[in-house]
């Protein structure tokens, strides 16, 4: 038989070849064992060994006796071990050599391509000439191995793997623990605080638990809880203007709240309203005043005035 590469073969050890290795056949087919690629002890002629048939660095078919990650027609989360802007991504597999990502299985958006320490779900496959290369999982390889959510999860914090990323949101494979492989998530555009690559590793919030047991999840925290720490945040933010006061209101684009704040509209009008109930924060056309700064200003020009 024609030996396949990406497959798991017990052999025969036919003769030993210095200073290569052993030669390697099934009757019809051979294969070289390379002295690099052996594991344990050395072998006998006419032992029995177990190898992972490959595509060495200089593409000829050999054979390794070290475990791959993956196998042809398995799926697995592979590590981004290097990064090619013409080729695509280089994934880590326990071989002497790399699998390649093509370009071709990454996002069209740079922003949301891998970067070297992320994990990309994959499965192994054979290109046009029957080298290997490795092919995004999407929902349709991960849902069957998927379990659904548990009620308890409903706004617990989760940390997951993103298998895609798109304009409209993420897709996430939440950690499924002792329980299983996982649960099938995502996080909507406008609950991101920032773009995705796909294999990055997120940590989110379970808003909503689907009929199907997927889950809706979010950045951020729960409204009661964002809105005082976004608050916070802006409330330092002005204590560090000149004169207390910072030209964002109410009257704000959303996209310009977003890049400064790292949060919707919606929020900052949440965290803005919180300060203004509490009279800590004034606000006058489109900006933005610290209530003790204004009031100072306003009795330094009454004083003026009088001055003058």
């Amino acid at each position: 038989m024609t030996l396949t590469a990406g497959t798991r073969y017990t052999l025969r050890v036919e003769r030993e070849v210095s200073p290569y290795g052993y030669f390697l056949s099934d009757g019809e087919s051979e294969v070289l064992l390379h002295y690099t690629e052996l594991v344990g002890s050395k072998p006998h002629i006419g032992d029995s060994v177990d190898i992972f048939v490959y595509y060495d660095s200089e593409d000829r078919i050999a054979a390794t006796m070290k475990q791959s990650l993956l196998h042809v027609g398995e799926l697995a989360r592979l590590r981004v071990a290097d990064v090619h802007p013409k080729l695509g991504c280089f994934l880590e597999m326990g071989l002497s050599r790399h699998l390649l990502l093509p370009l071709s299985e990454l996002p069209e958006s740079i922003p949301y391509r891998p970067l070297v320490g992320d994990e990309v779900h994959v499965t192994m496959r054979h290109d046009k000439i029957g080298r290997l290369v490795a092919k995004t999982a999407f929902e349709e390889e991960l849902s069957p191995l998927v379990f659904p959510a548990p009620e308890a999860w409903k706004n617990n914090w989760v940390e997951g793997w993103v298998t895609k990323s798109l304009q409209m949101g993420s897709f996430v494979m939440v950690d499924g623990g002792v329980v299983g492989f996982g649960v099938y998530g995502l996080i909507p555009s406008s609950e991101r605080t920032k773009p995705l690559r796909l294999g990055e590793r997120v940590r989110a919030r379970v808003t909503f638990i689907r009929e199907d047991g997927r889950v809706n999840l979010a950045m951020t925290e729960r409204k009661e809880v964002g809105r005082v720490e976004d608050a916070d945040r802006i409330l330092a933010f002005l204590k560090e203007r000149p004169g207390g006061a910072m030209p964002y209101s109410d009257e704000t684009e959303a996209d310009l709240i977003k890049k400064r704040f790292g949060i919707s509209k919606s929020a900052f009008k949440r965290a803005i309203g919180k300060l203004m109930r509490d009279g800590i924060v004034t606000q006058k056309g489109s900006w933005t005043y610290l209530a003790a700064a204004q009031t100072s200003g306003e009795s330094d020009d009454s004083a003026e005035g009088t001055e003058g």
